[in-house]
């Protein structure tokens, strides 16, 4: 293959559009909460993620299965939990059964938080959706988004099976 050919040229192209399909999306919700609730989509997201544990067998999150599931390094992960931990929304503990592991938790302010947040972000993810289907381009990549029926995406349940 070389770099004109065809197939390689409609996955560019394909990848282009789903960049920048995310990349309005991301914006637009970032735009929202930050207004709204002075949270980044980043801390939504980890937020959300966390607050979805359960204390039954493999209910904690590693911080691994976290930072895959928010799409960060787990450096870049440590560092927005810090963040969030500094502003109250969350508590580190050590595991009961493994001193060695630290579960991350979200409290109450951060569940309140979420809770408040949770309508602007899936307004502001309607929005973007609706505006980004007016454009050819992208409309079938939004039509896919819309078809992903819940428990199929990136989920923390379905990153621990993997």
């Amino acid at each position: 293959m070389t770099a004109t050919d065809p197939a390689l040229t409609a996955l560019a192209s394909g990848w282009s559009a789903l960049y920048v399909l995310y990349g309005r999306i991301e914006a637009h919700i970032e735009r929202a909460l930050q207004a709204e609730h002075d949270l980044s989509v980043r801390e939504y997201s980890l937020l959300d993620v966390l607050s979805r544990q359960h204390d039954e067998e493999g209910g904690h999150l590693q911080m691994k299965q976290v930072a895959d599931a928010v799409v960060l390094s787990q450096s870049a992960t440590t560092r927005l939990v810090t963040r969030l931990e500094d502003r109250g929304l969350l508590a580190r503990y050590l595991c009961p059964t493994d001193r060695r592991g630290i579960y991350t938790n979200v409290s109450e302010a951060g569940l309140t938080l979420l809770e408040a947040a949770r309508p602007t972000n899936d307004a502001a993810l309607r929005a973007a959706l609706d505006e980004a289907a007016r454009n050819p381009d992208l409309a079938p990549l939004v039509a896919a988004v819309e078809a992903v029926k819940p428990g199929t995406a990136a989920t923390p349940a379905a990153t621990r099976a993997a």
